[in-house]
């Protein structure tokens, strides 16, 4: 079996909630006592997971890296299927409310591996997408994403707005971004589970997955370009819902 290291909380509690079955061994920093790693601690005990404490130098060879914030992973190195009723399940086990980034008709393997990266970044729970017309997790999306594939579930579907539908039922509510949208995305509250919707760069939104919208919001700009690029516009949504939920 195929093994590698994940590390980060971001990326080793992702995997230990979505998907503990593929952990092996969890290293944890010696000097971390803090609330988040009792987190992980707590969570790997609850699981049955073995925890070797050993220090940061140690930590550092491991990955090649100081970034990995006192905790590593021993994973299964296959990318297992993610189902979006295991991501809606594994929601309410989160601390802060749901964030998910869902993308309509993305299928450039650079822009999926940029909204990994954000959504990772701005603390998404998941990103979803149709199994039709958008892009793969190949070897470039996950290269471009830079670990966030490790760090977040990527979760295909087969009818979107049917997804949408799921999210809405459980209270999540979905906005769509849309460059006509008469509101702003700066004038609504994002306080509570959201479901951000962005299509590609020029197509937008498609019409049935703009109708099952709970509402449309829209990116202020100045100047000349009429739109933004879709891991841009993803980063611009998900941290103003950041910025809100700690302002």
């Amino acid at each position: 079996m195929a093994e590698r290291l994940i590390y980060g909380f971001h990326a080793v509690l992702g995997r230990l909630r979505r998907d503990p079955e593929s952990v092996f061994d969890l290293y944890v920093s010696g000097l971390r006592h803090d609330a988040r790693a009792r987190e992980v601690l707590e969570l790997a005990e609850s699981l049955g997971l073995k925890v070797t404490r050993i220090d940061n130098q140690r930590l550092d060879g491991m990955v090649g890296t100081r970034r990995h914030q006192g905790v590593i992973a021993r994973v299964d190195a296959v990318q297992r299927m993610t189902f979006l009723d295991d991501v809606l399940e594994s929601l309410p086990s989160f601390p802060e409310p749901a964030l998910l980034l869902v993308l309509d008709g993305v299928q450039d393997p650079h822009n999926l591996g940029a909204c990994l990266r954000v959504a990772d970044a701005a603390g998404a729970h998941a990103v979803i997408a149709p199994k039709d017309r958008a892009a793969s997790l190949n070897a470039t999306a996950i290269k471009v994403a830079s670990g966030a594939a490790d760090a977040i579930a990527y979760v295909t579907v087969t009818n979107l707005s049917r997804a949408l539908e799921q999210m809405k039922k459980i209270g999540i509510w979905v906005i769509g971004a849309a460059g006509e949208a008469e509101k702003s995305l700066f004038d609504i509250d994002l306080k509570g589970p959201v479901a951000w919707v962005l299509g590609a760069e020029g197509d937008g939104l498609r019409r049935l997955t703009r109708a099952t919208c709970d509402e449309l919001a829209h990116i202020p700009m100045r100047g000349n370009a009429e739109s933004l690029n879709v891991s841009v516009a993803s980063g611009i949504c998900l941290f103003e819902t950041f910025r809100q939920r700690n302002s």
